[in-house]
């Protein structure tokens, strides 16, 4: 009996999937996925191309950058033990 009934279940499942278009089981598939998967796919479908300031942000953290001065202050106090911990993230 449970063969039977199996193959009855893969028979209404095909039947279902066959029905669906493929832009349903893509949304069906999406509802599926986590949030960090969802961003990851909107970020694949929606790319976002750098602005002036996103380029200029860029360079400014680059080696020799306008930022190079921070990065070395900010080292030289965790150095001297004057920074403090990040705090843990909250789950």
């Amino acid at each position: 009996m449970n063969g039977e009934a199996d193959a009855v279940a893969r028979s209404c499942r095909y039947e279902y999937t066959a029905n669906m278009s493929r832009v349903e089981e893509i949304k069906a598939a999406i509802e599926q996925l986590s949030p960090e998967e969802r961003c990851e796919l909107a970020a694949l479908l929606n790319p976002i191309e750098d602005d002036d300031w996103e380029r200029q942000m860029k360079k400014d953290v680059e080696p020799g950058g306008k930022l190079d001065r921070l990065m070395e202050a900010a080292t030289k106090e965790y150095k001297e033990g004057k920074s403090l911990p990040f705090p843990k993230p909250v789950e």
